[in-house]
């Protein structure tokens, strides 16, 4: 192999970890309000691998609790946040483990 074709080589295999995270996309972050007692947007469509962000702006406090178990946020009193990662494509029902009339469906693809 002389030098032009090796100094090639070498710098097609240098640029192929630049190429390979170029092509990897990023998880986009998402808000969900609690408000009124209501999630708000209540229906939202995200990524496998994206995250959502519910914050409580209510005075009670108030959960975001997947119907099949896969998330939970836990308590959240005013002003907190809590985040949840999707990891599964389908949709997913959830709930205010306080106040079961609240709900809401995250839909991954």
């Amino acid at each position: 192999m002389n030098f032009l074709t090796r100094r090639g080589a070498l710098s097609g295999l240098m640029a192929l970890p630049l190429v390979l995270v170029a092509g990897k996309s990023h998880a986009a972050t998402h808000q969900v309000s609690i408000e009124g007692f209501a999630f708000s947007p209540a229906d939202l469509s995200v990524a496998v691998g994206d995250t959502v962000v519910f914050t409580n702006a209510d005075g009670a406090p108030h959960t975001a609790t997947a119907e099949d178990g896969s998330f939970d946020t836990g308590r959240l009193n005013r002003t907190q946040s809590g985040e949840i990662t999707i990891t599964a494509a389908g949709s997913h029902a959830y709930r205010c483990a306080f106040h079961p009339n609240m709900r809401g469906t995250i839909t991954a693809s």
